[in-house]
C-alpha cells in the first residue's frame, strides 16, 4: 500500500479511538433507564493494553538476553 493509504488508516483509527474516549468521558447516553451506556469499557481496554505491553517487554527482554 502507498504511504497515503497507511496514513489514512492510522488517522482513521486514532480518530475513532479519540471519538469514543471523548464520548465516554464527556457525555452520557441514556437508554431510558437513567443508566449511562459508554461505548467502551475503558477498564478492559487498560487491562488488555497492559497485558500487550507486558508481553512485548518480556519478548524484547528475551530477545535481548539471547544476543
Amino acid at each position: 500500500m502507498r504511504a497515503r493509504t497507511w496514513l489514512g488508516v492510522i488517522l482513521g483509527a486514532l480518530l475513532t479511538i479519540a471519538f469514543a474516549y471523548v464520548h465516554d468521558t464527556q457525555f452520557t447516553a441514556s437508554d431510558g433507564t437513567g443508566v449511562s451506556r459508554p461505548y467502551v469499557n475503558w477498564d478492559v481496554v487498560n487491562r488488555d493494553w497492559q497485558r500487550l505491553t507486558g508481553r512485548i517487554r518480556e519478548e524484547w527482554n528475551r530477545l535481548a538476553a539471547n544476543r
